[in-house]
């Protein structure tokens, strides 16, 4: 990463931002001499032809070539690339798209909302997981569909193998309004506040540890809404804290680009890469992108904990301790810590949409708030139980 943020103490803080910092990163130009094994750069993005590579992608040296390119790209220059026919099978997409169209009427008539992250209400369509929705819709669809060696690179470039993949349809209607710009999963899901409490080399691990992507469902020019990006951007270190600021915005908007993609095209980018989906300002073009979130498979515990029912084990002894005196709140914290889950995700966003916040309230939070404000044992529990029931798939 960048050293053009000089740190002041072991914290980023929105204050501290310095715009200029993140303008000077942005202004960089890419060469053709940084992407030796791209077929064009256009906007400072390197595109990269996927049927004339497809002999370096069969032969291991050639493809760890070019996945070395690829990570490259992603950690210390640009931040992203795209790949032109990545899924050259569009009997395959269209099939897929028709399934994902009839899944989303199916939703909506059931009374789901597909809330979005970043976007207004109503100005698109969601599907979630619809990795899974799609292989039990038809396996047969899935199969051809995923049967996609450059999508598969380009992960394992960034990831490296035994990487998880997530997947979610975003249909922007004509006339749907961008995204605000933003950063993405891991620490782009948190307020300011929260990520200004992690140390500056979480917020340097947390790109790391997720590859953001798509595939184009159709022509998407540029009057369609194709991504907006800033690239360099994800250089800037501090900007997990800065992003949301009003100054740090508007530069965004006013030197963003966008590149058309046609259908069967993808896009991969560092998701700390200052990003946003664009205005569909056609009149009757449906841009459908099934858009990837692919995570390193590092990210877990070593062991299963049943941590709900230690959280109703440990209720009453935590009540009674914390009514008595016995514990201060730092030491409360501590205990709820150690027992609870400090993380909203993964979860069933069908059950549990991103409405009013970027992410859920934690199982730590409902247990600290239920101490503190003497929630009987009998609530608590219930609301463990409901929780719970709405993150299994």
């Amino acid at each position: 990463m960048n050293t053009h943020f000089r740190l002041t103490s072991d914290y980023f803080t929105t204050d501290e931002c310095r715009l200029e910092d993140l303008a000077s990163l942005a202004e960089r130009r890419l060469t053709k001499a940084d992407v030796p094994l791209a077929a064009d750069i256009q906007k400072n993005i390197p595109i990269y032809d996927v049927p004339a590579l497809a002999d370096d992608l069969a032969d291991p040296a050639a493809r760890q070539a070019l996945m070395g390119e690829w990570a490259r790209v992603l950690h210390s220059s640009a931040g992203v690339f795209a790949l032109s026919k990545a899924q050259e099978d569009q009997a395959a997409i269209d099939d897929a798209t028709a399934i994902f169209n009839r899944i989303i009427k199916e939703e909506k008539a059931a009374g789901g909302d597909g809330a979005d992250h970043f976007a207004a209400a109503g100005s698109n369509d969601r599907i979630w997981n619809s990795l899974q929705k799609l292989c039990f819709a038809s396996p047969e669809t899935y199969v051809r569909y995923y049967a996609c060696p450059a999508v598969d690179a380009a992960a394992e470039a960034w990831l490296g193998p035994n990487y998880q993949m997530t997947v979610q349809v975003n249909l922007v209607y004509p006339g749907g309004k961008a995204q605000q710009p933003h950063r993405d999963y891991h620490l782009g899901f948190q307020t300011a506040e929260v990520c200004a409490h992690y140390p500056a080399h979480v917020h340097d691990l947390s790109p790391l540890l997720t590859l953001q992507g798509g595939i184009a469902h159709c022509d998407v020019p540029v009057d369609g809404g194709p991504t907006k990006l800033l690239p360099f951007s994800q250089l800037y270190r501090p900007g997990y804290v800065a992003w949301r600021r009003d100054d740090f915005r508007q530069y965004f908007e006013d030197h963003f680009v966008q590149l058309p993609l046609k259908k069967g095209d993808a896009m991969f980018f560092n998701p700390a890469l200052l990003h946003a989906a664009g205005d569909n300002r056609t009149p009757d073009l449906h841009r459908l992108m099934n858009l990837m979130q692919i995570s390193s498979p590092f990210g877990r515990a070593m062991e299963s904990v049943d941590r709900v029912r230690m959280c109703k084990t440990v209720y009453g002894a935590l009540q009674n301790a914390w009514a008595d005196g016995r514990l201060s709140q730092a030491q409360l914290h501590a205990v709820v810590a150690s027992t609870a889950e400090g993380y909203s995700f993964p979860s069933n966003l069908d059950n549990d949409p991103p409405t009013g916040a970027l992410a859920a309230e934690t199982q730590a939070a409902h247990l600290k708030h239920a101490i503190t404000s003497n929630m009987p044992v009998d609530e608590f529990a219930r609301l463990l139980d409901q929780r719970e029931a709405v993150k299994r798939p």
